[in-house]
């Protein structure tokens, strides 16, 4: 596997990412982007020069994943926007790998923090369904992943749970928000 900087005029490249994005949310959140013209369109915005954009490839040349990032607070903090693995190549390090690249590209352009949200739209944890006020802190200290959520593997790669928005996605359906300090 080698990780690359998908660059604007790859256009195979940009329409396999795409692809990839609509495959990859189409199971947890078709939503977000449920056809090719929105996660092209994803797929340009990322590609501004101020955000990084990489892409994963394996030894047959098939892009297997893409991890981007946008800056927050200028010179600290990057919010890792988006992360998607082709299904074929989950729990392979593709992942992984991919987040440990964008540690070091957050790094080299003086970044101190990743920032993401992981929402949970579909049930997978323990605080689906909740009216999570008045403390939502409590409800960060017992959170439960009841049906393998992505923050279980945001968790492996060292982030940690730093609030929720709840009802982000409607009633019962927050957004968990994560950090980790880039080393």
């Amino acid at each position: 596997m080698h990780i690359i900087t998908l660059e604007a005029d790859d256009h195979e490249g940009r329409t396999a990412a795409a692809m990839l994005l609509v495959e990859g949310f189409r199971e947890l959140t078709p939503q977000t982007w449920p056809d090719l013209q929105s996660a092209q369109t994803e797929v340009e915005e990322a590609l501004d020069a101020a955000k990084i954009c990489r892409v994963a490839y394996d030894e047959a040349g098939t892009l297997v994943g893409w991890i981007g990032a946008l800056e927050l607070y200028p010179g600290h903090v990057w919010e890792l926007h988006p992360l998607v693995v082709r299904r074929s190549h989950q729990r392979q390090g593709v992942g992984r790998a991919l987040v440990q690249d964008l540690q070091r590209q957050v790094a080299v352009r003086g970044g101190s923090t990743i920032f993401l949200g992981t929402d949970d739209e579909a049930g997978l944890t323990s605080l689906a369904g909740l009216d999570l006020y008045p403390d939502v802190s409590a409800n960060i200290a017992t959170i439960r992943n009841v049906h393998d959520h992505p923050y279980g593997f945001y968790q492996r790669c060292g982030f940690v749970i730093v609030g929720l928005v709840p009802d982000a996605n409607g009633f019962g359906k927050p957004d968990i928000l994560m950090a980790k300090r880039v080393a």
